[in-house]
């Protein structure tokens, strides 16, 4: 069976490769399936296992999988195995970068030398803390030789958040305040794709594309926490080709 992916929308330069999985053309049972890659939802280890098997057969090497906990922290793609980190960079080709989503918004970067690449797992409280800004960081390039593609998240009619949400951005980010718009009571309905676009832009980096699929509204394609409660998840991934 052929393998649905998400091509990025991103003028990513030649030796630059990337992808998402969808909820597609794996072999898990519902909830978590068809397609899930996540080891610490519930599924069957067997499922996950055969899945990551039939990603795995279209990269150069398995994925680095990190063990996400909602924070800043980067790992380096190049030597570790696995972290606990919601990011990793690479410079070798051939090296994984990988996250892992389900309405969290994932970011793939790469510089216009593709000499880097970095994904980072950003949810609202590891984008208020700073993960992009760290990834784009330990990629050590210039911000003006960066791109970054956001892919599949919640989008910004389905991500309904507390005013805790809304200060944590506003207490650091310029014009926080224009990415939420008011909900009944106090809640807002947040737009994580703006709230990115503000935090790299705050790092220097403006060559941003992405940023229009939600996961909520298309159940057909994409795994959501905010919609299933339990569910699968979905993979980003970016590398540098060996050739």
């Amino acid at each position: 069976m052929t393998l649905p992916l998400i091509q990025p929308d991103w003028p990513a330069p030649a030796g630059v490769r990337a992808c998402v999985t969808t909820r597609l053309g794996g072999v898990s049972a519902p909830p978590f399936g068809p397609f899930n890659v996540a080891s610490h939802v519930g599924d069957d280890p067997q499922a996950v296992a055969a899945n990551r098997a039939r990603l795995r057969a279209l990269l150069p090497a398995e994925p680095v999988w990190l063990e996400q906990v909602h924070g800043t922290a980067v790992a380096d793609a190049d030597c570790v195995t696995g972290a606990t980190a919601d990011a990793s960079v690479a410079r070798l080709p051939g090296h994984v970068c990988a996250v892992l989503t389900a309405d969290c918004l994932p970011v793939l970067f790469c510089n216009r030398q593709a000499t880097v690449v970095a994904a980072a797992h950003a949810g609202w409280r590891g984008l208020a803390g700073g993960v992009l800004a760290n990834a784009v960081a330990r990629m050590g390039c210039p911000p003006d030789d960066i791109l970054a593609w956001l892919g599949p998240a919640i989008g910004p009619a389905a991500f309904e958040v507390g005013p805790e949400v809304r200060t944590a951005f506003i207490d650091r980010l310029p014009r926080a305040q224009d990415a939420f718009r008011p909900g009944q009571g106090d809640r807002l309905f947040a737009d994580i794709y703006a709230l990115a676009r503000l935090e790299l832009a705050q790092t220097g980096v403006h060559a941003v594309f992405g940023g229009g699929l939600c996961t909520v509204g298309q159940p057909g394609l994409f795994h959501s926490y905010r919609r299933d409660g339990v569910t699968g998840r979905m993979a980003s991934l970016v590398w540098l080709d060996r050739t």
